[in-house]
């Protein structure tokens, strides 16, 4: 197979890797169904989620390293299995739990082992089509986890149709099966290219790439003691910290607001489908004004939407437009980031040093979604949880005008 071809091979089955595990960002469409079949408080179902993420994240630092000495397909096929199974012994094995240790039980097998097998998968599309792709560095890294967030649009709907047939733990053992076979599947495309390769036209498509990107590799050691990095890490934190709260309250919200269930679900799909046009709308803008340039826009309009949010549960409409604005900036997280730590830090150890800067990405999974439950439970109205958010939100635009390109000493 030609060069050229295979690489948009990998692309394809990135997506569908990326596709099941962005599942994860449906769990608004859990939320009332485990509260009502299990008596959940809406804070423990927001711990259910933040465990998963977390644990995501932290994952992702070993699996970075072990991407990088080994490649991609080993790892991202590991992080299929261990997701499957964590979704298949929720919906096999929760039936003989007791009521009372059910919270629990979910928190194992869906939070813990289900997001260990995200981690393990995740970085591994997003470094094998940054190193076939460097002459569209931004873009690529854009589509290939445009799919992330399109699959939170295909497995809200999935989800939403067999918890009305199957319930909600049932739900859990056909997903598993899904994510077992379809992201085992998509890793097999994966791979890096030989050692050295570069994509014809090259030298016309490198005039067009930002002309700061790094011609030197950090160590994780290295990086971790850079001003750059911690700036990078907060921004992060920030950003998806907001958009983690609307993601996983949005469904409930919208319900809070009024809205019926099914409209209330249809604002989770419109935020699904664009976190994935964010992704490669922003990977697409970074490429040509730079990435700190495009943080700065981006994080201005999440803070003012964020500021906004509670008057947007008025209609369906400004609840549709509120769920769209969120989802495109947050998506674009997920493109300008991993693209600013290879421009910053080079791409020979960008599986470790991602991995690192995506640490912050736990932190937020943690703070997003547990301020959004626990602000509902403690005063019954989200109004502080997403104040909070789009202060934080202004500040990490504030961090992109000060943070400029890391070089060696």
């Amino acid at each position: 197979m030609k060069k050229e071809t295979k690489r948009w091979l990998v692309v394809a089955g990135a997506l569908l890797v990326q596709i099941c595990l962005g599942a994860i960002y449906s769990w608004s469409v859990f939320v009332k169904p485990l509260e009502d079949t299990f008596h959940f408080t809406r804070t423990q179902t927001q711990i259910i989620f933040s465990v998963a993420l977390a644990t995501f994240a932290l994952v992702m630092i070993f699996a970075g390293k072990w991407q990088d000495r080994a490649g991609p397909k080993k790892v991202a096929i590991t992080g299929g299995i261990v997701l499957g199974l964590g979704y298949i012994l929720a919906g096999s094995l929760a039936v003989y739990v007791p009521p009372s240790l059910i919270f629990y039980f979910i928190t194992g097998t869906v939070g813990l082992i289900g997001g260990a097998g995200i981690g393990f998968a995740y970085v591994c599309p997003i470094a094998a089509c940054v190193k076939w792709f460097p002459d569209k560095r931004g873009l690529i890294t854009g589509l290939a986890v445009a799919g992330f967030g399109g699959g939170a649009w295909i497995f809200a709907k999935l989800a939403t149709s067999l918890i009305g047939s199957y319930g909600v733990i049932q739900t859990f053992l056909y997903l598993g099966l899904i994510f077992l076979i379809a992201v085992s599947a998509g890793s097999l495309t994966l791979s890096n290219p030989p050692k050295n390769w570069k994509p014809k036209r090259w030298k016309a498509a490198k005039k067009k790439t930002n002309k700061k990107a790094s011609k030197e590799n950090f160590t994780w050691q290295e990086m971790v003691k850079t001003s750059q990095f911690w700036s990078l890490w907060s921004m992060y934190m920030f950003g998806a910290a907001a958009g983690l709260l609307v993601i996983g309250n949005l469904k409930p919200f919208g319900v809070f607001s009024g809205m019926s269930a099914e409209v209330a679900g249809s604002a989770v799909g419109i935020l699904a489908l664009f976190n994935a046009a964010g992704r490669i709308m922003w990977g697409m803008i970074s490429d040509r004004i730079g990435r700190t340039k495009s943080m700065l826009i981006m994080f201005l309009l999440q803070g003012g939407m964020m500021l906004s949010l509670m008057k947007m549960g008025a209609s369906p409409l400004l609840l549709g437009i509120a769920a769209a604005w969120v989802g495109f900036n947050f998506g674009g997280n997920f493109a300008l980031f991993p693209s600013a730590t290879v421009d910053f830090f080079g791409t020979q150890n960008l599986g470790v040093n991602y991995g690192f800067v995506f640490t912050s990405y736990g932190v937020a999974g943690i703070v997003g979604p547990i301020l959004g439950g626990s602000v509902f439970d403690l005063t019954g109205s989200y109004l502080y949880a997403f104040i909070p958010a789009g202060i934080v939100c202004l500040i990490a635009a504030g961090l992109s005008l000060i943070t400029k390109h890391p070089f060696h000493k």
